[in-house]
């Protein structure tokens, strides 16, 4: 009995591990959840001043209407193509590909990915940089990181946005798309930190800069098996990797057609 009594005690006095505050659907419990995150986040190696982006966080009711909204994914191939505008996507990126050739051969002897499929992702997601985004990053990261509905896919993306206030690529403040995006291609928070490059020189990555957010993108690429040379079209070994960029099978297919076109 004595044993069993020291045995209660020693088990009290063990500390209980940390568990994260639960997920949610609604903006109630976010507040808690992010005190929650900040310890998480700083076993994770985030420093003040991404912590101090959490705290100043706001839930962001518009990311999770987009993120509950995504209809253009459904449509046919057709359909996606003419909604997103394809045909405009061609026609400026072949004169964009006309204007800077060193720019573009430049990052094909690097990476081995051709200007077409640079460009296609460049115009599809962010109209060659004309709208990158009206969403602060670190607020819609945290709030689908806090969504019950893709918390562990998001959670990731969250630390890394962090990271990023901590290195400075971004502030609490920066601007992205309604998932957390940011840049001239719409990198989600964990890619960036883990594929950026600094094309400029400059001693900093900085994917609002056009240079830094293509040549991020072809390392990317690469770093995920694009195979300098071959193939991107559906069934060829590249069409794979576009695959690593949006699970999307539509949009993974525009990107091929718009790509050879620009390249033709």
């Amino acid at each position: 009995m004595k044993s069993f009594a020291l045995a209660l005690l020693l088990t009290a006095l063990v500390p209980l591990p940390l568990t994260a505050a639960p997920c949610g659907n609604t903006s109630a419990g976010f507040a808690a959840w992010k005190r929650d995150f900040a310890e998480e986040a700083r076993r994770a190696g985030v420093g003040q001043r991404g912590l101090q982006a959490l705290a100043q966080a706001q839930y962001a009711t518009s990311t999770i209407a987009a993120d509950r909204n995504q209809k253009s994914f459904r449509y046919s191939l057709e359909k996606f193509m003419q909604v997103r505008g394809a045909d405009t996507i061609v026609a400026q990126g072949r004169k964009r590909k006309a204007r800077h050739p060193e720019f573009y051969a430049a990052l094909e002897r690097i990476y081995g990915v051709p200007a077409g499929i640079l460009i296609a992702l460049h115009g599809m997601e962010t109209a060659f940089g004309h709208f990158m985004g009206d969403s602060p990053v670190v607020s819609a990261i945290t709030t689908l990181a806090f969504d019950c509905r893709r918390a562990d896919f998001f959670t990731p993306h969250a630390i890394a946005a962090l990271k990023l206030v901590d290195q400075g690529t971004i502030t609490g403040a920066t601007p992205g798309a309604k998932h957390g995006e940011l840049g001239h291609t719409q990198f989600l928070p964990g890619n960036a930190l883990a594929f950026g490059v600094d094309a400029t020189g400059d001693g900093r990555v900085d994917f609002y800069d056009m240079s830094d957010a293509l040549a991020s993108t072809a390392n990317f690429l690469r770093q995920k098996g694009w195979k300098p040379g071959r193939g991107y079209q559906p069934g060829e070994p590249n069409f794979e990797v576009i695959r690593q960029w949006n699970a999307a099978s539509v949009y993974q297919q525009a990107i091929a057609i718009m790509a050879a076109r620009i390249d033709g």
